[in-house]
């Protein structure tokens, strides 16, 4: 394949051997017209001052358009999320504020009745310990009393039984002692004078 250049900025391609199916013959020549780089200016297009009220205008249709999808619907759903977002957060807050309160009331409370207890408990065992201590003094007074009727009681026996025995001591002397004055002098002494003396010993 070769190529020259024609007139006019034309290209003539010519293509040798055996065409394909369906492609022009080796010795036609195809012309192809390209169009010389001074045509479009040189620049960049979207720099081209020629275009640029196209451009402008295109861009304020877009800029249009885009305001319109913006205001008309992503604007409104970001504002409806923000809005619902902003209420759940009110909600969650105002919750957590009851529960927060519910919470101090049941401390509260707690501490209400947990003091209440503790009294209660205090009471009950100040009333025990008085009432123990009534329960011990009257047993106690009881005992005494029963002790000092037993101690009566005994020392009024022994004293019944000391006279009982002071009367046996008595007589046993009376008797022996005239036993023994008849022996020494052969005679009975008077019994009255004999229990005058036993008395006389007894008391000194």
């Amino acid at each position: 394949m070769s190529e020259a250049q024609g007139p006019a900025g034309t290209f003539v391609i010519a293509q040798a051997g055996t065409p394909a199916p369906g492609t022009l013959p080796a010795e036609s020549g195809v012309e192809i017209a390209v169009p010389p780089a001074e045509a479009h200016g040189g620049g960049f297009p979207p720099f081209d001052v020629h275009t640029f009220p196209s451009q402008l205008v295109w861009l304020a249709i877009a800029f249009g358009a885009l305001y319109l999808l913006m205001s008309r619907i992503a604007l409104p759903r970001i504002a409806n999320i923000l809005e619902e977002r902003h209420d759940r957060i009110a909600d969650d807050l105002e919750e957590a504020g009851k529960l927060k309160a519910e919470s101090e009331a049941a401390a509260v409370a707690y501490e209400k009745a947990l003091a209440g207890a503790r009294n209660k408990a205090q009471g009950i065992a100040t009333e025990t310990r008085d009432k123990l201590t009534a329960d011990a003094d009257a047993s106690r007074k009881s005992l005494e009393a029963e002790l000092s009727a037993k101690l009566a009681a005994a020392e009024q026996q022994i004293a019944t039984t000391k006279t009982a025995a002071m009367s046996n001591v008595r007589g046993i002397a009376v008797d022996a002692a005239g036993a023994i004055v008849g022996e020494l002098i052969g005679t009975v002494p008077a019994p009255g004078a004999v229990e005058a003396a036993v008395d006389t010993a007894i008391k000194s």
